[in-house]
């Protein structure tokens, strides 16, 4: 009896090896996957993208709009699983207490290169002799005394509040005029068509680039860091996610993107109205090679097969 059972046992075994490869899900505890989109055109594409790629694997996306401070407040609380939008350094001090207690972990760089973030001005203000951060101030008259930021809370309007609030600027009487990424755009947009002068946050990737002939300042090293703010931009994991969900965990570790990818996806949302999950979706269809290194190793929510098989036949990818 004992050679039989261990004879059958042995034959199982060899069946399942010879099937093909055993695959691990994730735990039910990790379908729904919870999202911070902080409502800048570049994270909200690059997170509808990443939703509707995490469906097709059988996993849900569950994406909130949220500040910066509260999107790492929440993912301290358990309440965010991930946000792929950590703009560095110009994040730093929002992130910094959060990386040192260990409650969101930096997992990669989603965007190693070609992203910038600081103050901006259109092409004919620059040419009147406005280059630089200390030239802000002779400009006061002709500026209003304004700077356009986006939503409150944002790192990069805590930084123009820093330096108004710094005696080298010479800032005095001006103010911070706080409203969103497309309110902030719009006054862009009204003031060039008057050929008005405005100093404005800007960043790349961003259409804004090719939509306005504008020029970045120098001199804003010590608020937004150097190389006109040159940043890297992370995905970050609340706590213990990576190994509570360790299959959706390797497909965030292994998402990476591109300055002229974003562009192009953007360019679809802001410049004719499309739908970011849609416009996303329909980049990667167009660019399914993009799939091979973000899914390599990873399966679907169930563990039944490879994520890429599964991604691809859900796109209608042949």
């Amino acid at each position: 009896m004992s050679f039989t059972f261990k004879t059958a046992a042995a034959t199982l075994l060899l069946g399942v090896a010879l099937a093909g490869p055993a695959f691990a899900g994730d735990a039910d505890s990790c379908k729904t996957v919870r999202m911070s989109d902080v409502g800048w055109t570049d994270i909200t594409a690059i997170t509808a993208m990443t939703g509707g790629i995490l469906e097709q694997m059988g996993y849900t996306g569950d994406i909130k709009q949220l500040a910066v401070p509260v999107t790492f407040a929440s993912m301290k609380s358990g309440d965010i699983d991930v946000f792929l939008g950590n703009w560095m350094p110009s994040m730093e001090g929002d992130i910094r207490a959060y990386l040192d207690d260990k409650s969101v972990e930096q997992v990669s760089a989603n965007l190693p290169e070609g992203a910038k973030y600081t103050l901006a001005v259109p092409q004919y203000t620059y040419d009147k002799g406005l280059h630089d951060f200390k030239d802000i101030y002779k400009f006061k008259d002709s500026l209003q005394g304004k700077f356009y930021g986006i939503e409150p809370g944002n790192d990069g309007n805590r930084h123009i509040l820093d330096m108004i609030k710094d005696p080298q600027f010479k800032l005095d009487g001006f103010e911070l005029v706080e409203s969103s990424e497309a309110g902030m755009l719009s006054q862009v947009q009204k003031a060039t068509s008057a050929n008005e002068d405005i100093v404005f946050l800007g960043w790349a990737p961003h259409p804004m680039n090719v939509n306005f002939k504008m020029q970045y300042l120098t001199g804003g090293d010590a608020l937004f860091g150097p190389n006109f703010g040159g940043a890297v931009v992370y995905s970050t994991v609340r706590k213990g996610y990576l190994d509570q969900c360790p299959n959706v965990g390797k497909f965030i570790k292994q998402l990476k993107f591109d300055v002229g990818m974003e562009n192009e996806i953007m360019g679809q949302i802001l410049n004719n109205n499309a739908d970011p999950k849609e416009a996303s979706i329909a980049w990667v269809k167009a660019h399914p090679d993009v799939l091979n290194a973000w899914l390599d190793g990873v399966t679907t929510f169930d563990g039944s097969g490879p994520a890429i098989d599964a991604v691809k036949k859900g796109l209608g990818i042949q």
